[in-house]
């Protein structure tokens, strides 16, 4: 499905972006992999060591690439505990930055693949925030954003998260992806045991982890998510522009339900 393909996966080192890596790599694909520190051997393809909340790690990474990409699956993301301003860096703005530097070496009709969350469910309700952090170019000063709308450190994950939700639809219509035909998507997990499950736990606390989990019987698994970031890239999914998946084990549904009441 991916052969012939060269694939930028972020967040390579662990987790969904190394389960991403082998399963691509399975389908044929190249694999180049960005993380803050190397993968291990089992993990295919190149390396490029950087940190996603540098500035200037987008401009670093695109010097150090290959001339041509099929895809760019951005799965780097921190869970929180870093603080808002972190973690808005590295989970929105780092990753947009990189995607916008790549975009003239994604061959037409290529992919950008957003890993988001079911935490980002709530990009409606706070659309006016929303629009605004989505709307600042650039790589902008995340501390005062921070102070500007009085996030606290929690917030730092579900509002990324929602920011790089409603810019994946943004993103899919704007002239430097659509130009080039390059979609671009998303994929929201729910829990999933990754190395920072534990983390999400501490910030979001047991009772609201458990109840998503109670929802749909049993948390994710990495192997459960990569498989659609994987189809996403592919010309399997030439159709699919500006969607966000929600690969949870009909979490979102259940969601749905007890919001909207049907």
């Amino acid at each position: 499905m991916l052969f012939g393909k060269t694939l930028l996966i972020t967040g390579i080192a662990s987790g969904i972006g190394a389960q991403t890596a082998l399963v691509a790599a399975s389908l044929g694909a190249e694999i180049v992999g960005v993380d803050v520190k190397a993968p291990p051997a089992t993990v295919p393809g190149a390396f490029i060591e950087a940190d996603l909340s540098d500035p200037a790690a987008a401009a670093a990474i695109a010097a150090r690439l290959p001339a041509r990409l099929d895809a760019l699956c951005n799965v780097a993301g921190i869970s929180g505990v870093a603080g808002a301003a972190k973690t808005l860096a590295v989970n929105f703005y780092g990753l947009r930055a990189l995607s916008e530097a790549l975009a003239p070496r994604i061959r037409e009709g290529g992919a950008i693949v957003n890993v988001a969350s079911i935490a980002g469910y709530g990009w409606r309700a706070n659309l006016e925030r929303t629009k605004h952090l989505v709307g600042v170019q650039g790589f902008p000063d995340t501390a005062a954003l921070v102070r500007e709308f009085a996030l606290t450190e929690q917030d730092g994950y579900p509002v990324s998260k929602e920011a790089l939700l409603l810019w994946t639809q943004r993103a899919a219509h704007q002239p430097l992806f659509r130009g080039r035909g390059i979609r671009v998507n998303a994929v929201s997990p729910g829990p999933v045991t990754t190395p920072i499950y534990g983390e999400f736990r501490a910030l979001f606390g047991d009772a609201r982890v458990d109840d998503d989990i109670t929802r749909v019987g049993r948390p994710g698994t990495a192997p459960d998510i990569a498989p659609a970031i994987a189809f996403l890239c592919s010309d399997g999914a030439r159709w699919i522009n500006g969607a966000n998946v929600p690969v949870d084990g009909g979490l979102e549904a259940s969601v749905n339900a007890s919001v909207l009441g049907f």
